[in-house]
């Protein structure tokens, strides 16, 4: 929940800081707080360093689930509604089942694919009754592979966790992503001096806690887990909460069939995880 809510809070965030930077100078900016956090907690802990065999498989981590997601995602979004692109995203943890059944062996029980499915039905009340236009073009594909990039994360993470503890696999997981975002440092640079002391302090924000301790939670979360459905399901949550963060901080409407939708998928995530454990 913890890392639900503070991803819910990242798109509101996103939307008001855009206004001063381009997405991928966000995306800079962002993880390097977060690489800089972490880092900083990392050294207090004396957390060890990575072995020199599993160093591919942080990569793999990185890049699936900061750099090549955030760039996905935020180019895709340019000409797809947020609507749509939420409802995309929030896909996510339709990939992690079939990629953790597929390479992990995990089986996943039939009510619980029910319950993934009742959430998935409520995610769609939420989001695509929000949106007016659509139209099919190369940005949904850019924000699938985003959604699939998402889920693969997820996927790794379950491995990395079993392994590291979640302190270290999500501070490793975060620099190697961010290593990936530096290509547009420069960009960043070049659009700093158009910002102002309010949007660089929520960039701040954004880096260290819907960043930093919400993948730390997450990763914490699939290291505890019985199933990794169990965790996933969640972010099915975050297109409902960011509605509400966006209705109270931006004043943007909420409507009948957003509330319905957040119940509905509160009720899949209960029936996912009770079931799971019979």
């Amino acid at each position: 929940m913890i890392a639900t809510l503070l991803w819910a809070s990242a798109f509101p965030a996103t939307r008001y800081a855009l206004n001063y930077y381009s997405p991928v100078s966000l995306m800079v900016m962002r993880f390097v707080a977060a690489s800089v956090t972490l880092i900083i907690v990392g050294a207090f802990k004396k957390i060890s360093l990575p072995k020199v065999k599993d160093i591919p498989i942080f990569i793999a981590s990185g890049l699936s689930g900061v750099f090549l997601y955030s760039y996905l995602f935020n180019t895709g979004s340019v000409s797809v509604p947020a609507g749509v692109s939420s409802f995309i995203i929030a896909s996510s943890p339709i990939f992690t089942l079939i990629l953790t059944r597929i390479f992990l062996k995990e089986i996943v029980k039939p009510l619980c694919w029910v319950g993934v499915l009742i959430s998935f039905g409520g995610l769609a009340a939420v989001t695509l009754t929000q949106t007016t236009e659509f139209s099919f073009d190369i940005g949904v594909i850019l924000v699938v592979c985003a959604a699939l990039c998402s889920g693969a994360y997820s996927a790794i993470m379950r491995v990395l966790t079993k392994k590291y503890t979640a302190l270290e696999a999500t501070t490793y997981t975060i620099i190697a992503g961010t290593l990936g975002t530096l290509l547009f440092l420069p960009t960043a640079i070049g659009e700093m001096p158009n910002s102002n002391l309010t949007v660089n302090l929520i960039v701040i924000f954004m880096g260290i806690f819907p960043a930093a301790i919400a993948y730390l939670a997450w990763s914490y979360a699939l290291s505890k887990a019985h199933k990794t459905a169990n965790v996933t399901v969640f972010s099915y949550l975050i297109p409902f909460i960011s509605a509400l963060i966006a209705y109270v901080w931006l004043r943007e409407t909420l409507t009948v069939f957003v509330l319905i939708g957040g119940m509905v998928i509160i009720g899949g995530m209960v029936m996912t995880n009770l079931f799971d454990r019979e």
